[in-house]
């Protein structure tokens, strides 16, 4: 594939390149901040009206846009900002920081007005969604907390698996193939309290975009999706403190300059508090169940071209019941970040980045503890190129150290009768290199291509199990199920040596051609390589489960997409619509034989067969972006299908080798999200959500063994769950009182699941004493659940 990539790639390149020559050509750049905050704004879009040419933003607020020298008319817009207007003459290269104001002087939660959010007609993007912070703030979530991850599911294409489970699914891929990011630090599990809470923070949040598909090539590692998160990077004119005091948790952000216009800070804490009313009870005083997290952010600007970050993120849960057992679990990251801006068409950004996922285990009855988890360490250079008013070039490098650990026993007491026990540890390397382009092409046809180059290797130190034929799983067809192979030896390897390596050219392309001034159809491919896997046979990730990295029996997962899209602007923008079809298909995806150990397995390859995975759906996108009533409706028809095929003519496969539903498959999936400014005062908000029950696999007969009825299940996911739907409602109330004062105020009263629907968890099936026939019995977390919080800012 490089052969004929590259060529083409490069030879478009030169071409653009000289396109440009022997005009008389003027760069204007800057940096776009908040004038209350001097915060830095991503996203911005800066628009010239005299010759319709336009960029947005970087991810640390700075622009660049080649002009022609004469007369300018520049236009910079932002959700929840005033637009700015400037109207200058072009003689030279031009330095040109423009400060947006707010618009409105509320609590940032109840911000609507101008927060815009039509199609990018131009731009040569697709499948991706953004949300603001006032968004999410003003959506109504079970006990009043915000939630980030629980927005999502409400956009078109993003499903989970239910009420209280961890992470969420993108067109139909799962939960271990979406790379979460905060502030550019991989996160590896994204929930707190087994999928209740989110562990982001909305008071720290700047910035979210979920990538869907057309996912640009600086991105890798995993197969579905990137949901990238950004911190604020704190005031630096003046201290501010903001939080919230809700039924189940309360949070506390201070925020505030070190040095005036040039430093600033930013901690915020978050913590849950509802087992502190255990310690009013004598039977329970000992036990305990809560979570906490932790966000920090340092911001210097060291001149006016360089400015260094320092980030931060730490969270636990943790789970207590006297003389049996204590759990903890978690996140931390750290990111020390370098911008430096080499020239006005030159910007560059060098990370060094600290990632770590834990979790412990202390069984006081049994007296053992286990741990177990995963670390990178993560070096990371950017550069943003414009090359031209017609040509803008990203690229850099990567390079990913992990160090894992799938468990370790150790005994809790001297009497224990636990010996100690340390699960192999693994090691391994993951760089990359990327470039990417962004190229207009005349009037009407934007291009966004790239290439990303990634390579994996497995380290030593290890005894690596030999097979014969080196198939770990064998086929007995005696009785017709997959059994572990028996070792034929092992081969030591030792520190840093290669265990198996992988190198993959993964192409990305997207394009938007504009039909008129409010419409465009667009059309995207990328693939996606990811080397890391996520050792779990659940419907859903959960904290015990283990990261595992490729090796000679783990292949690496190999997905490839394809999307196209129509995308139109109604009524001057105040309506938007977007729709979009995509077809998905992955390698090497997982499955497990049945009867499979995960826990504490030291030869995980005996339990496992690469197979392959694929999905197609319609997503519609309809938006109502502007006035008093705001929101939008998606829905989404969609498969998403499984299949491990045997590897022999006398192998059936699992499940026959035929294609199943995954766990992910959601055939209809509808979210309605509204919101209404009734006054200054009152404003209300709803949401519903509809879903195809999960797949699940149901008995289709049973018989009798000793007097016990043994149920007989019948072909993979088969079955569904019962259809999924609430209704959700919330009123804010921000009291008068708060005109012309610095302490503000809000008051968010909240129904999740108005109509008390029972939805259904899980369905288990049990034996009837009295009748001996099984029963279903459906399991549901939630019926309706009313949530009131406080929120202030200072």
């Amino acid at each position: 594939m490089q052969k004929i990539v590259l060529p083409i790639l490069y030879l478009g390149l030169f071409f653009v390149t000289q396109l440009g020559f022997g005009q008389e050509k003027r760069i204007v750049s800057g940096r776009i901040t908040d004038s209350k905050s001097n915060e830095s704004l991503i996203g911005v879009s800066i628009f010239d009206e005299v010759t319709k040419k336009g960029t947005q933003t970087n991810e640390y607020g700075f622009y660049s846009l080649t002009l022609n020298a004469g007369s300018h008319r520049l236009r910079f817009n932002s959700m929840g900002y005033k637009p700015e207007v400037l109207v200058f003459e072009l003689a030279q290269d031009k330095t040109l920081n423009v400060a947006l104001s707010p618009a409105l002087e509320e609590l940032e939660e109840v911000v609507i007005k101008d927060n815009k959010k039509a199609s990018n007609i131009r731009k040569a993007e697709m499948s991706v969604n953004k949300l603001t912070v006032a968004t999410i703030k003003s959506m109504p979530v079970v006990l009043g907390e915000v939630d980030v991850l629980k927005s999502i599911l409400l956009l078109p294409g993003v499903t989970n698996a239910g009420e209280g489970s961890s992470g969420f699914n993108v067109r139909g891929g799962g939960a271990d193939q979406n790379l979460l990011i905060l502030d550019e630090a991989t996160l590896y599990n994204s929930s707190h309290v087994f999928g209740f809470f989110s562990v982001f923070n909305p008071d720290a949040i700047k910035d979210l975009k979920l990538y869907k598909g057309g996912i640009p090539a600086r991105f890798g590692g995993r197969a579905s999706s990137v949901l990238d998160i950004y911190q604020k990077d704190g005031n630096s004119k003046k201290f501010h403190l903001n939080g919230g005091i809700g039924l189940i948790t309360s949070r506390l952000l201070a925020e505030g300059p070190i040095v005036k216009d040039k430093g600033s800070f930013l901690l915020a804490g978050r913590g849950s508090y509802a087992h502190l009313f255990l310690k009013f009870s004598e039977d329970q005083k000992d036990n305990a169940a809560y979570f906490y997290d932790l966000n920090t952010k340092l911001h210097f600007q060291l001149d006016s071209i360089n400015h260094l970050y320092a980030s931060g993120y730490f969270g636990r849960d943790v789970f207590r019941i006297k003389n049996l057992f204590e759990n903890q679990y978690g996140n931390a990251t750290f990111n020390l970040r370098w911008n430096h801006l080499f020239s006005n068409k030159m910007f560059s950004n060098l990370s060094l980045i600290y990632s770590e996922y834990y979790y412990g285990l202390n069984l006081d009855f049994i007296q053992f503890n286990w741990d177990s988890g995963i670390k990178n360490y993560h070096f990371k250079y950017d550069i943003k190129h414009n090359v031209s008013d017609e040509l803008q070039l990203r690229y850099g490098l990567s390079s990913i150290y992990y160090d894992f650990n799938p468990g370790t026993l150790r005994p809790s007491a001297p009497e224990s009768a636990i010996n100690f026990r340390q699960l192999e540890k693994k090691k391994a390397f993951e760089p990359a290199l990327y470039l990417e382009a962004e190229q207009q092409l005349g009037a009407k046809l934007n291009v966004n291509y790239g290439l990303r180059y990634s390579l994996f290797y497995r380290l030593g130190t290890a005894n690596i199990n030999t097979y014969a034929n080196n198939q770990a799983v064998v086929y007995n067809p005696s009785i017709q199920l997959y059994e572990k192979a028996s070792p034929t030896g092992s081969t030591y390897f030792g520190a840093n040596q290669t265990i198996a390596h992988y190198n993959n050219w993964e192409p990305r392309l997207a394009l938007a051609y504009q039909l008129n001034d409010n419409t465009s159809v667009k059309a995207s491919y990328n693939r996606m390589t990811q080397y890391l896997q996520l050792i779990s046979n659940t419907n859903s990730p959960t904290p015990l489960d283990i990261w595992t990295p490729s090796d000679s029996f783990i292949k690496p997962q190999i997905a490839d997409q394809w999307a196209v899209g129509y995308f139109k602007n109604l009524a001057n923008t105040a309506y938007s619509l977007e729709v979009e079809s995509y077809y998905k298909t992955v390698k090497n995806r997982i499955d497990y034989i049945d009867g499979a150990n995960l826990i504490a397995n030291d030869a995980i390859e005996q339990v496992i067969l690469n197979g392959k995975m694929r999905s197609y759906g319609l997503e519609v996108l309809f938006r109502k972006n502007e006035g008093k009533f705001t929101g939008w409706v998606a829905y989404t028809l969609s498969r998403s299908e499984q299949q491990t095929p045997g590897r022999t003519a006398i192998e059936p496969g699992i499940n026959q080798g035929k294609w199943y539903a995954s766990v992910y498959d959601k055939t209809h999936n509808l979210g309605i999200t509204t919101s209404y400014k009734h006054s200054s005062t009152w404003s209300y908000s709803a949401n519903f959500a509809l879903q195809s029950g999960q797949p699940v696999t149901y008995p289709n007969g049973q018989y009798q063994y000793q007097d016990i009825t043994v149920p007989v299940f019948g072909f993979r996911n088969q079955n569904r769950l019962p259809l999924y739907h609430r209704l959700d409602l919330s009123a804010t109330l921000v009291p008068k009182s708060n005109k012309g004062r610095s302490w503000q105020s809000e008051w968010v009263f909240s129904i999740y699941n108005v109509y008390n629907r029972f939805n259904a968890a899980s369905m288990s099936f049990r034996q009837n004493l009295q009748t001996g026939v099984n029963e279903a019995v459906q399991t549901a977390i939630f019926g309706a659940v009313p949530g009131v919080s406080y929120n202030l800012k200072f």
